[in-house]
């Protein structure tokens, strides 16, 4: 028995004893497509607290992806009797799988909400956080579905919004004297393929967060909860135990290389459309975990098809110099026709542009 399983068929018979006590299981709706976020029952919901199914894993990828600061509560659910397979190393989940992901922000007094590090709340505490939008991928019998709901003012339902929507937003943070004040865009349903898809033009969606290398998480005993997703997935019988999980680095982890922890964050963030076959393919800037040649994940690389948003820069990574390095200029701005991703933010993500000049001020070499 491995210590995987060992783990699971304890936390397996915890689940089997809170399961006389739990709330409405989530719906799988194959051909509808509700209007209200209630009619999945995937959360609880009442004036003081927004709290996931007990039949939901709620999971935290190894690499979560930058949206405006915004926190997010992720959940996974499998219905039951089904399980998910195993295919070269990697999930394929059954039709009838949902995953969610809800963001919210911390609130502030007044208007202004906080920007702080996500705390990865298992319920969200209402009076202390406003909740924005929550997005479904649900795994249907011709492919995943995308669904964008958009919570209302009073935090009690969230509605459907396929065209999406948007909503301003004043950010403070902890030491800051003035907030950011930004419009903050729930995606469209053809925006949630523009990155659910990674094989273009005519690729399926599919998950990012929901893969093995990311839910097999390193979990400490002072955490919420002492057991990995994978470990909860194996005691609900929704994927069979195995050997050994693939497990990405993560880029949050100071233990790990800087080195490591670049490539990391770009194949979270940049790796859906730069890949061999993703969307920015015509770029010939490869950032996803399949390359290991230093010119196809940008070094001394000098740009296709970036246009104006190179900056009258030479090179997409300058070995040593971040501030003559295309991909920094492109994350440094917030510009539509420059900055990258093109999908996701509105605000520069401090933490992302710390770590990457780093490891490009610390890349040997010369162009």
């Amino acid at each position: 028995m491995t210590d995987l399983s060992f783990r699971a068929l304890f936390l397996g018979a915890y689940l089997l004893l809170i399961s006389a006590c739990t709330d409405s299981s989530p719906v799988f709706h194959e051909t509808e497509r509700p209007l209200r976020l209630s009619d999945w029952q995937l959360f609880s919901v009442d004036v003081s607290e927004l709290a996931p199914s007990e039949s939901s894993v709620v999971f935290r990828p190894n690499n979560p992806l930058f949206t405006d600061y915004a926190h997010k509560l992720r959940t996974l659910w499998i219905p039951q009797g089904l399980q998910a397979d195993i295919i070269d190393s990697e999930i394929s989940y059954p039709v009838g799988t949902v995953i969610s992901k809800t963001f919210y922000y911390p609130r502030a007094s007044g208007t202004a909400l906080l920007k702080i590090a996500d705390s990865g709340l298992q319920k969200i505490n209402l009076d202390e956080n406003q909740l924005l939008e929550t997005r479904l991928l649900v795994r249907k019998s011709d492919g995943w579905d995308a669904f964008p709901y958009v919570w209302n003012d009073e935090q009690s339902e969230a509605f459907l919004r396929v065209a999406g929507a948007s909503k301003p937003i004043s950010l403070s943070g902890q030491d800051s004297a003035e907030p950011s004040n930004f419009t903050y865009f729930v995606p469209n349903e053809n925006q949630c393929a523009g990155c659910h898809t990674t094989v273009h033009p005519d690729g399926d969606m599919h998950p990012l967060g929901a893969i093995l290398s990311q839910l097999n998480v390193a979990v400490s005993e002072s955490e919420l909860s002492n057991s990995s997703p994978l470990e909860q997935m194996v005691a609900r019988g929704w994927i069979s135990d195995v050997e050994d999980f693939p497990r990405s680095e993560s880029w949050q982890d100071p233990s790990a290389s800087l080195e490591d922890r670049a490539l990391a964050y770009l194949n979270m963030q940049c790796g859906h459309c730069h890949n061999p076959q993703g969307a920015a393919d015509t770029s010939g800037l490869i950032l996803d975990s399949s390359q290991t040649l230093a010119i196809n994940r940008g070094v001394c690389k000098p740009p296709v098809a970036a246009g104006g948003g190179a900056g009258d820069l030479r090179y997409a990574i300058v070995p040593g110099h971040p501030e003559e390095s295309i991909l920094l200029y492109r994350m440094r701005s917030d510009k539509p026709d420059e900055m990258m991703p093109e999908l996701g933010r509105s605000l520069i993500h401090d933490e992302g542009i710390d770590l990457i000049s780093r490891w490009i001020e610390e890349m040997p070499g010369s162009c």
